[in-house]
């Protein structure tokens, strides 16, 4: 049905171990390229001819279990390779990466979640992709400039996701509730819900991490606000347009319409099931599948309905976007089979076939007109948000930073600091964190 990514989004929680020892890679110079990005990657010219010899390949969490099933296809084409792919754990994968590239015992190719690339594009271990290889206008963009550093294109985007709203449209349809567009609306809508019974109309991500910072970072963008500037060299966390976005946030929690305690990551099913609360904000669009699983097949095509986010005071629409791409390291062996296998992932056919296989969603636009996409309701909002999706600061330090800010939204969420104060003092210790370069 959507998007089964639950492993995979399990274990990016617990990714803060794995990036801290990256990291501190990065700030000390000890991996290949310390100071940063290359310029420009490698200068390689990639043919039609089948790929030949051993391709290494190192997977990033539950994605790779599955892999193996489009080696066969590639190999149709492709008789003469020989692929051999080593599964990492998620919460181990950056650190290993890195170890590997300041060690040079580098694989020849990987994949690596759009949370991952920063710190590991940092190391300047990775080429960049070769001209011709792909087209830019084929992808949606925030995809495809999640791994574009100082015009240099990292990646080539293998699948991708925008965070949706959803809502239980049986509660909604007894309230009598209007569906929210913008941030009155969705002011009104909580407080139809409200009046309904539902004890906490809103469901936001309260884990105050980094991925609590996100959805911050989203409500911001709204707002015509970022947390970092253009150029990416500086942390912008206290601008009016970030502190306005905060004051809307937890004015939702003071007001009752959201709690402060909940739903967590794992509990938004039980939440929303038993009708405790009656949508989720910037949601996950994978979570309906969880719903089937928990309240029996079809559920979820029963009882929910998925929407853009609401926009800003500034007509701006923004949702959390992320997937995974695929790297070439810069020591790669077999660097022509391992771009060669990256091109036929990104093929139409072959992002069709991904998702049949394992639900994770296309990054290429064309892919999206077959029907195996185009016939489920669900997904026209996800594919409407794909194209309003924005990034989480291109940074090697934003799982840090991102620590902070959530931190700071815990105490203005509960009464304990002002949006204003509270940003300061990110700003403040985001500036001391740095950036993760020299």
């Amino acid at each position: 049905m959507i998007h089964t990514m639950a492993s995979r989004r399990r274990k990016a929680l617990y990714t803060g171990a794995a990036f801290a020892v990256s990291a501190s890679l990065l700030l000390t110079g000890c991996g290949r390229g310390g100071d940063g990005p290359a310029e420009s990657g490698e200068s390689t010219t990639i043919d039609d001819k089948p790929a030949t010899g051993t391709l290494e390949i190192w997977t990033e969490g539950a994605d790779g279990a599955k892999l193996p099933e489009m080696f066969e296809k590639f190999k149709e084409d492709n008789p003469d390779i020989d692929i051999k792919m080593t599964e990492i754990p998620g919460e181990e994968f950056r650190s290993k990466m890195t170890a590997a590239i300041t060690a040079g015992t580098v694989p020849d190719l990987i994949y690596s979640f759009t949370e991952s690339q920063a710190p590991l594009i940092a190391t300047g271990g990775f080429d960049a992709v070769p001209d011709g290889l792909v087209e830019e206008d084929d992808f949606f963009p925030a995809m495809w400039e999640n791994s574009l550093y100082d015009g240099v294109q990292y990646g080539v985007p293998w699948y991708t996701y925008a965070n949706v709203s959803y809502y239980r449209s049986d509660l909604v349809e007894a309230a009598g509730a209007e569906l929210p567009t913008d941030w009155d609306s969705l002011r009104a809508f909580g407080e139809k819900l409200k009046a309904s019974g539902v004890e906490y109309p809103l469901g936001l991500y309260v884990a105050y991490d980094d991925y609590t910072a996100w959805q911050l970072g989203v409500f911001a963008a709204q707002n015509g606000g970022s947390f970092i500037s253009e150029d990416g060299t500086e942390w912008t966390l206290n601008t009016p347009e970030n502190v306005e976005a905060l004051e809307f946030y937890s004015s939702l929690f003071k007001d009752g319409l959201a709690s402060p305690d909940g739903p967590a990551f794992l509990d938004i099913v039980p939440w929303t099931s038993q009708g405790k609360n009656a949508s989720i904000i910037d949601g996950g669009p994978w979570f309906a599948s969880w719903f089937d699983d928990a309240n029996g097949a079809g559920w979820g095509a029963e009882h929910l309905e998925f929407i853009q986010n609401p926009t800003g005071p500034t007509g701006i629409a923004a949702s959390t976007t992320g997937g995974g791409s695929w790297f070439v390291p810069s020591d790669s062996e077999n660097k022509d089979a391992a771009w060669k296998f990256a091109r036929f992932m990104s093929e139409p056919e072959s992002q069709i076939e991904w998702y049949k296989i394992f639900k994770n969603m296309p990054a290429v636009k064309a892919a999206w007109d077959d029907p195996a996409l185009s016939s489920d309701p669900l997904l026209l909002a996800v594919r409407e948000s794909l194209e309003n999706g924005v990034n989480r600061p291109k940074v090697a330090t934003w799982n840090q930073v991102g620590l902070v800010i959530g931190e700071q939204m815990d105490k203005v969420i509960r009464g304990n600091t002002s949006p204003q104060d509270a940003l300061d003092e990110a700003q403040k210790q985001a500036e001391a964190i740095g950036m993760g370069t020299k």
